[in-house]
């Protein structure tokens, strides 16, 4: 199996317990203090799929509660047997421990949720030492009426959702209207529950991961099967994924950033870009646009309809393009149905299949060596990944 699908993996196995990196939310933070210092004052902020004993959100947000000017940190956790660990393996920390209500048997079925509002222990300042906590009436699920009810209450929700609740975890918070940062699967761009929000610049991506991978703590029984992992001095296990971002509805200052486009004058990047220096710019066959395989090969030159990876949208800026479409079924636009087809995978093996339809196509002069292309009606064409239909808007190019 690759050793590069830890996201797809966690997804299908319902394996949640992924935990993010301080230096991550920091500054990720930083991006949306950078546009606006006042962003989170006298605001309340609401981590609803923590585990705050030792969850990065929470002690960011604890720790910061003062420079940040927050009105009130809510954070909430799942209980213990609604996880995918084993209970029997299950330690509760000695800060829970040490509570009087503290009951072993509670702690495995209910949710808890901790507070800070207020210097608790009188040292003239309000940090992680003031956190309160007690356990929920239930298990602690972002779907309860209980955790709605302290969505309702706050002004901005930031976590790192569930990965097999994600579309799910969206629509939750959409509906309530709030500010909110989540990470989540690069692919969910192309989600039909996601992509028309993107479309419509109500989510956009965040401002600080744009490429490579990211790690992530996750528990002692995670397999360590991803491309890159290591366990520190302390015992603790950490994973590295691939296509990680932030979704968000927080401004920053890089959406606004106008890209650079290909010009004569800078058109050397393309020695790295031999399909576009070569034969230039081809058309699909089955939507009325430009293949640009690449975000630094959007030409300053063009003004219709081109199709871009979704990495655009690392560098997308609502002032210099328009987002038209996806090149998925359910989104529709093809001008195009193809009857069934010929493919022929990378080995040579021919199948039937109408696999073609979803998404863009280009029909080919020559064979890509070690690459899957379809036949029809004795044509060849090769599948793109899904690609983001743009244009630019008038006067911006």
């Amino acid at each position: 199996m690759a050793k590069n699908d830890a996201l797809g993996k966690a997804k299908e196995a319902k394996n949640d317990e992924f935990y993010t990196i301080y230096a991550d939310i920091e500054k990720e933070m930083n991006a949306y203090l950078e546009y606006d210092e006042n962003v989170f004052r006298n605001k309340t902020i609401l981590l609803p799929c923590d585990d705050p004993e030792w969850s990065n959100f929470t002690r960011y947000f604890a720790q910061n509660f003062e420079k940040l000017g927050l009105k009130k940190l809510i954070s909430t956790s799942y209980a213990v047997e609604s996880k995918k660990y084993k209970v029997k393996d299950w330690q509760p920390t000695l800060f829970e421990q040490q509570a009087p209500w503290f009951d072993v048997d509670k702690s495995k079925i209910k949710g808890k949720i901790f507070t800070l509002d207020h210097d608790t222990n009188r040292n003239g300042r309000i940090d992680i030492e003031d956190l309160e906590w007690k356990y929920l009436d239930g298990d602690g699920d972002f779907r309860s009426e209980e955790i709605k009810r302290l969505r309702d209450e706050a002004d901005f929700i930031i976590t790192n959702p569930p990965f097999s609740l994600f579309r799910e975890f969206v629509a939750w918070i959409m509906e309530s209207g709030k500010k909110f940062a989540i990470i989540g699967n690069m692919n969910a761009i192309t989600y039909k529950e996601i992509f028309p929000l993107l479309k419509k610049n109500d989510v956009w991506l965040g401002a600080s991961i744009h490429s490579g991978d990211r790690e992530f703590g996750v528990p002692k029984e995670y397999p360590l099967e991803a491309a890159g992992w290591r366990i520190d001095e302390k015992g603790n296990h950490f994973i590295r994924v691939k296509g990680v971002r932030w979704f968000t509805n927080i401004e920053h200052g890089r959406r606004h950033e106008p890209l650079s486009l290909m010009t004569e004058a800078n058109n050397i990047k393309f020695s790295k870009h031999k399909e576009v220096k070569g034969t230039g710019y081809k058309k699909y066959d089955n939507y009325d646009a430009i293949e640009v395989p690449y975000t630094d090969a959007i030409p300053s030159d063009y003004k219709d309809v081109m199709g871009v990876p979704i990495s655009f949208l690392d560098k997308y800026c609502p002032e210099q393009f328009e987002i038209l479409g996806i090149t998925k079924t359910w989104f529709g636009g093809a001008n195009k149905v193809y009857p069934e087809q010929t493919q022929v995978d990378k080995h040579g093996k021919k199948s039937r299949v109408t696999k073609l339809n979803d998404g863009a196509t280009i029909e080919l002069s020559e064979v890509p060596e070690g690459e899957t292309y379809y036949i029809v009606n004795e044509k060849k064409y090769q599948q793109l990944y899904a690609r983001v239909l743009i244009k630019p808007k008038e006067g911006s190019v």
